[in-house]
């Protein structure tokens, strides 16, 4: 038996996420070494049961059915028990679900269970005609902004247990509140659930006070205002008329993870298969691994394993497609030799032809993290120097790509260390 919480996780919980996600690999490990094994990554229990979620409080449970899990009776899990063994699968997942609560525009449903309530984002101006949103929106600039605070005072202060809304104070910070990020999503969902505003998961973050929370919301409100009065014919649009497709869309992607996965093409098949992306050190890198490894884990300069997730072939550059001199190519810190690479067969995943986007304002935006690759050469003959400067700047990656093809486009690099991505 394995939990839910190592598909989906549950905050604070890694660490118990981490052991039933090992559970679920040690199923599939047995699987495919044609041993019997099945994992039951269980939901939660009913209660009343004297199971593991007797000891979650109301507000835990609260929080579950919140994301759209609910309890299972004895009577629904031995049935959902039965089924599983039936199936012959490694890993099934017995848990009840409610759907309406997960295409509900206030929840994010987490990506194992996106396709079954897949539906187009809503976006904020989308709002009912009788939602708190839209009804707010009609009144007085400083009718909205009143209203606006009393709802954030009042969520937060139900969120947070305290006597009522005139105990929260407007310019005081979340966390001396007492707020924590269990509590801060809470809020979150409450606010979008009440509002009918999409607020985005990390709202409490970028707004940490019940002000400047109050702030956006007033901003989201002028937003469907705006919306209204552009369309002065149009009644407010209800119900499934209020979907309106996201205007941002992926076109293309490209990737390397290790595993030799090469393409988004691979990276499914090696998650759909399960396999294991370890793999001995790369043999075209110059490294004498029995000189290089030690079981010892304290001994300076040495590995303890010969093993981990390598990018096979990262030196296996096409300078000469990209308009790259070999001597530059050798002073090109490999992350950007890579995202060079990666563009271009995005654009060819995408069906874009790379000369259409020259001289456009197409914006080139890039997360990276470490750029000591110019650090690490030991010895650089003096030819080589003028371009060192330029091929480990973490600020240069982005620009690179624009130059390279021609984007006239903002060009910015972030390093937020392991959200670098996620910011870009």
């Amino acid at each position: 038996f394995s939990s839910i919480a190592g598909l989906i996780g549950n905050p604070g919980q890694a660490n118990y996420a981490a052991a039933n996600t090992y559970l679920d690999a040690l199923a599939h490990h047995r699987h495919h070494q044609g041993l019997t094994a099945t994992s039951l990554a269980w939901g939660l229990w009913d209660t009343s049961t004297g199971s593991m979620a007797a000891q979650f409080s109301q507000a835990d449970m609260e929080r579950w059915a919140a994301k759209g899990i609910l309890a299972l009776t004895p009577e629904r899990g031995m049935e959902l028990f039965d089924a599983a063994l039936a199936s012959g699968r490694p890993e099934l997942a017995p848990i009840e679900l409610d759907l309406r609560v997960l295409r509900s525009p206030a929840q994010t449903a987490p990506a194992l269970l996106r396709s079954l309530v897949r539906a187009p984002r809503r976006r904020a101006a989308a709002a009912t005609g009788s939602s708190w949103a839209a009804r707010t929106a009609a009144l007085a600039p400083a009718d909205r902004q009143r209203a606006a605070g009393e709802l954030v005072r009042t969520t937060v202060a139900a969120v947070l247990g305290l006597a009522g809304p005139a105990a929260v104070n407007d310019s005081g910070p979340f966390i001396q509140l007492g707020m924590d990020s269990l509590t801060g999503m809470e809020l979150r969902r409450r606010l979008a659930s009440d509002s009918g505003i999409a607020v985005p998961a990390t709202a409490v973050f970028d707004h940490p006070t019940p002000g400047a929370l109050a702030a956006f919301v007033v901003a989201e409100l002028g937003k469907i205002a705006g919306e209204a009065a552009a369309r002065p014919g149009r009644q407010a649009p209800t119900g499934a008329g209020a979907v309106q497709d996201d205007p941002i869309v992926i076109v293309g992607m490209a990737c390397r993870y290790p595993g030799d996965t090469r393409s988004p093409e691979d990276l499914w098949r090696l998650v759909a298969d399960g396999t294991d992306a370890i793999g001995p050190f790369p043999a075209n890198r110059d490294w004498d691994v029995d000189d290089l490894y030690d079981p010892d884990p304290t001994r300076p300069g040495k590995s303890y394993t010969r093993y981990g997730g390598f990018l096979y072939d990262a030196d296996r550059f096409d300078a000469e497609f990209f308009g790259v001199s070999p001597r530059e190519a050798y002073a090109i810190d490999p992350q950007q030799r890579l995202l060079l690479e990666t563009t271009w067969e995005s654009f060819e995943h995408a069906g874009i032809d790379p000369a259409t986007l020259r001289g456009s304002r197409t914006g080139v935006f890039v997360g990276t993290m470490y750029d000591d690759y110019a650090s690490r050469l030991s010895a650089v003959p003096v030819e080589y120097e003028g371009y060192l400067s330029t091929g480990s700047a973490g600020s240069v990656a982005s620009g690179r790509l624009s130059y390279t093809f021609g984007l006239e486009g903002p060009a910015i690099t972030v390093d937020t260390a392991c959200s670098s991505s996620l910011v870009a």
